[in-house]
């Protein structure tokens, strides 16, 4: 219903019109109608949800490595993620999640972009993962007075270095998480990280995709105690994921979410989490409305029967 306010100025709707204010205005625009979807819309819609809520578990696994991450890592992510949907080559759109993509497009992403990992920490890696699932990290030299880049941001005062590696695996399927193992190499200013090879414990179910991230974190001492304080701030904590894994043998689409309990996983429960994932559900209920659309009509071509051509006449002759 629309009202007439005490400056004589028409607010709400009236049938298919709606009034409103605006800047000493009064705005007159049609009532909006529902839009109604095709099934290609839906299934669109729904991967870039499933992309999004996604990238939000990814986050928030690794956020004891990253610390700090930047106002555009949201949006970022949720991009990385999408596009590795988008290039995958198993699984058709609306049927598919991070199970079914190229995982290669995650490889690289950043967590805080003021601080990218690869400019800012200047030393060489390469990951590999043995038969039995557990990942090989091999740093090259590195002396953290030439291979930290001085960028926007950088904590000045820092007198040591913590290089930190973090495997993480998820089972997007069956809505949990494991933190594998984390490894960190602490080194004081003045010292020099000679090249050596780091291995983690990444075994995991085979339903699991396994992802590792590598981190920089700088820390100061406190004269007085002698403890260290965290430097890291949102403008500089460098921290991306450098080596992604698919999982050898996923879950149904369909699987039911796990049941965590320190009964059924004894020693490795205090290592799990659910992970609050909204995929599954967006693909069911999109499955749910797809169903319910109506059947295209296909239009049909008619056919016209080959006429005999007429005669054209030119002078008394006639040509055909």
């Amino acid at each position: 219903m629309a009202t007439i306010d005490n400056k004589g100025k028409i607010r709400g709707t009236a049938g298919p019109v709606v009034y409103r204010m605006y800047r000493d205005k009064n705005i007159v625009q049609g009532k909006p109608g529902k839009i109604k979807q095709s099934g290609g819309s839906i299934r669109a819609s729904t991967e870039f949800g499933l992309s999004s809520s996604a990238a939000a578990v990814i986050r928030r696994a690794f956020e004891p490595a990253y610390i700090h991450r930047d106002g555009k890592a949201v949006s970022r992510s949720t991009q990385q993620v999408y596009r590795s949907l988008r290039n995958s080559l198993t699984g058709s759109i609306g049927q598919r999640d991070l199970h079914d993509a190229n995982l290669q497009d995650i490889v690289g992403m950043d967590f805080n972009g003021s601080s990218p990992l690869s400019e800012v920490l200047q030393i060489s890696h390469s990951v590999s993962r043995d038969t039995e699932g557990n990942l090989q990290v091999t740093l090259g030299r590195f002396n953290p007075r030439e291979d930290v880049k001085k960028a926007a941001g950088y904590p000045k005062r820092a007198s040591r270095y913590r290089i930190r590696l973090m495997a993480v695996a998820f089972d997007f399927r069956q809505q949990y998480l494991e933190y594998l193992d984390i490894k960190d190499l602490d080194f004081r200013q003045t010292q020099i990280m000679e090249a050596q090879t780091i291995s983690l414990n990444a075994q995991a179910d085979p339903s699991c995709i396994v992802m590792l991230s590598m981190s920089l974190l700088m820390y100061d001492q406190v004269g007085h105690t002698g403890e260290y304080i965290l430097l890291n701030n949102k403008g500089f904590s460098p921290c991306a994921i450098i080596a992604a894994y698919p999982s050898p043998e996923p879950a149904e689409l369909t699987a039911e979410p796990i049941s965590l309990s320190i009964e059924a996983f004894p020693e490795r429960y205090t290592k799990m989490q659910e992970m609050g994932y909204d995929g599954n559900r967006l693909l069911r209920n999109q499955r749910k409305q797809v169903k319910k659309l109506p059947e295209q009509k296909t239009t049909s071509t008619r056919i016209l029967h080959k006429q005999e051509p007429l005669p054209v006449v030119i002078g008394k002759k006639q040509f055909f």
